[in-house]
C-alpha cells in the first residue's frame, strides 16, 4: 500500500513563533498562507505543517498522489482502496472516505496510543 508523501502537521498557538523557530532548524516555506493561519515548511525531504487554526492535534500526514514536493504522481494508491485495504485488516476509522466519490478525499484513523493520521488525497 502506498500511502504518498509524508509530513507531520502540528496545531500551533503562534504561527509566527512556530515559523521562526523551524527557521532556526532549516526549514523554508514552501507552501501555505500565514495570514490564513497554516503553513508547510521544508528542510529537504522533510515537511512540517504548521495549523494556528482547523487543527485540534498533531496529526502524521500521508498525501496519495503526491511526492515529497507536493507533485503530482502518475501512479498511486487511492484513498478509498487504502481504506478498504484498513477495513479489510480490523482497524476502526475515525473519519471515512466517501467510496462514492472519485479524486479528492480523505481518512482519519487514530493509532493504538491516540496519535491522528490523516490519509489526505488531493488529486
Amino acid at each position: 500500500m502506498d500511502l504518498g508523501a509524508f509530513s507531520v502537521s502540528l496545531a500551533v498557538k503562534d504561527i509566527k513563533s512556530s515559523k521562526s523557530f523551524y527557521e532556526k532548524l532549516g526549514f523554508e516555506v514552501f507552501g501555505g498562507d500565514q495570514e490564513q493561519g497554516w503553513l508547510i515548511m521544508r528542510n529537504r525531504d522533510h515537511l512540517v505543517g504548521l495549523f494556528q487554526s482547523g487543527l485540534q492535534e498533531n496529526t502524521l500526514t500521508f498525501n496519495p498522489g503526491w511526492d515529497q514536493n507536493a507533485c503530482q504522481v502518475e501512479r498511486f494508491t487511492d484513498v478509498r482502496d487504502i481504506q478498504r485495504e484498513l477495513k479489510s485488516q480490523g482497524l476502526r476509522l475515525a473519519h471515512e472516505a466517501d467510496e462514492s466519490t472519485i479524486g479528492p478525499e480523505y481518512l482519519v484513523v487514530t493509532d493504538p496510543d491516540g496519535n491522528r493520521i490523516l490519509i489526505d488525497q488531493h488529486v
